[in-house]
This record gives structure tokens, C-alpha cells and sequence, in this order.
């Protein structure tokens, strides 16, 4: 029982702060699964998709009755594109996992990139008024970015949240609370993507999913949750929560780096 609540209150933990900051929550169920080192790596990607899946459903239709708005033309767009290098990114982590059997060399990359990606990502938005801000119109580039974003979150099995909300202030002037439900609306269809990939390729029979209801039922709560929470607070305090997460994020996957150097 122990086991199966701590399971489900990673994945409610994950969603909440993820509904509220846009991250997801897989970016945060990731490196915690990975510290706790009950699951392969294919098998955590399955179980923060599966969550992250759950959790962006119930925020977007809670998103319905709030003032916060979803771009349909650059969000779908982004959202087409991160399919595509989602498909890209899937089939390089699996060829690297189950091919090559790397499964440690891919853990402790996936960990490194991560840390890099988000210490340029805490920086920018501690500095962010310093930067001209952009509103991009043309297709092809918000494609092309929606690939990029794609390869990055399918390989590291994320789901992209905090790359997402990064490139929406950037590239598309979004405040915090807009570039919140813009992440997963992305984040939706990148998740759902990917385990309809995994249900067409590999199945889902060679993971074990012992845990998967109860980090469901964890992601649809926080959800719920999350999405009430961010209507009710203030654009900074969604940029603060944004960056105290980021902060504990890259210190749980410094822990899980140096925790794979040392027991090689």
C-alpha cells in the first residue's frame, strides 16, 4: 500500500505543478523515477507519458471556463510538428535502448542534456526582460520548432513542458499564464502521439505497468487541481513556481548523474 501511494502522489505532485506552471509534469516524473530506480528507462517514458497524458486533458477542459486563451493557429502548428519529431525522437531512443542495449550511456545523456537545457531555460527567465521577445507567423518555422521541441521531449521523455513554455515567451510573447496552457494543449497531442507509437510498435506487453492507475489517478487530481490553482493566482507567482521547479529539477537529475557515474 506504502508503494502505490507514493506512486500516486508523484503523480498528482508532477501534474499540479504542472498544470499550474505548464510544465507538464513529466519533466519532474522523469528524474524521480529514474532516482527511485524501480523501472527501466523505456518503462518510466511509458508511465510519465500515461500521467502527463491524463493530467493535460482535465486542464484543458478546465481551461474552457478561464480567462487564460489557447493560440489555435501557433499551438496546433507547434503541436503538428512536435508530433513528427516526437515519431523522430521515439524511434532514436528506442533504437539507442533496444538495439544498442545503452540503457545506462542513454540515462545519464538524458540527464545531462536535461540539466543543460534547463539551467539555459532558468537563466532566460530570471533575465527575460532584458530580451526582445518575438511573435513568429511564419508556418514553416513554427513547424520547424514544433520538430525541434518534439525530437527533444520524445527522446527525453518529458513531455516537453518546460522547452515549451520557454519558446512560447520567447518566440511568441506569451505571458506566464498563457504560455501555461499553450504548453499543454502541445504537450496533449505530443503525449498522446507517442504511446498510440508505442501501442503500434513495440505494444505495451514488455513494460511493467504495475504502477500506471495510480499515477493516472494522480495526474487527473493534480489536473483538476492545478487548473483551479492557476486561475486564482498572479502571472509572477506562476514565473516563481516555474523557477523554484526548475531549480529542483536540475538538482534531482545533478543527483541521478552523479548516482550513474558511481555505481558504473
Amino acid at each position: 500500500m506504502l508503494i502505490f501511494l507514493i506512486y500516486f502522489f508523484i503523480g498528482l505532485l508532477a501534474s499540479t505543478i504542472g498544470a499550474i506552471a505548464g510544465l507538464g509534469g513529466g519533466v519532474i516524473i522523469k528524474p524521480v523515477l529514474d532516482m527511485f530506480g524501480h523501472f527501466d528507462l523505456a518503462t518510466v517514458g511509458v508511465l510519465s507519458a500515461a500521467t502527463v497524458l491524463s493530467m493535460s486533458i482535465v486542464s484543458m477542459f478546465k481551461a474552457r471556463k478561464s480567462n487564460v486563451t489557447i493560440n489555435i493557429t501557433a499551438s496546433s502548428m507547434i503541436a503538428v510538428g512536435s508530433i513528427v519529431g516526437g515519431i523522430i525522437g521515439k524511434a532514436l531512443f528506442n533504437y539507442i535502448v533496444f538495439s544498442l542495449h545503452a540503457t545506462k550511456i542513454t540515462a545519464i545523456s538524458q540527464s545531462i542534456i536535461l540539466v543543460l537545457l534547463l539551467s539555459t531555460i532558468y537563466i532566460y527567465f530570471k533575465k527575460k526582460d532584458q530580451y526582445t521577445t518575438f511573435v513568429l507567423k511564419n508556418t514553416f518555422i513554427i513547424f520547424s520548432v514544433g520538430i525541434l521541441l518534439g525530437v527533444l521531449a520524445a527522446f527525453l521523455g518529458i513531455g516537453g513542458g518546460p522547452l515549451n513554455v520557454a519558446v512560447l515567451s520567447f518566440l511568441f510573447s506569451m505571458n506566464a499564464k498563457n504560455a501555461s496552457i499553450n504548453s499543454i494543449f502541445i504537450i496533449f497531442f505530443s503525449q498522446l502521439s507517442a504511446l498510440l507509437l508505442i501501442g503500434f510498435t513495440t505494444g505495451f506487453e514488455i513494460y511493467d505497468l504495475s504502477m500506471l492507475s495510480y499515477m493516472v489517478l494522480g495526474g487527473i487530481l493534480g489536473g483538476w487541481i492545478g487548473s483551479i490553482v492557476v486561475t486564482n493566482i498572479r502571472n509572477s507567482q506562476v514565473e516563481k513556481l516555474f523557477n523554484l521547479s526548475i531549480l529542483v529539477i536540475i538538482c534531482i537529475n545533478i543527483y541521478n548523474i552523479i548516482q550513474a557515474v558511481l555505481l558504473q
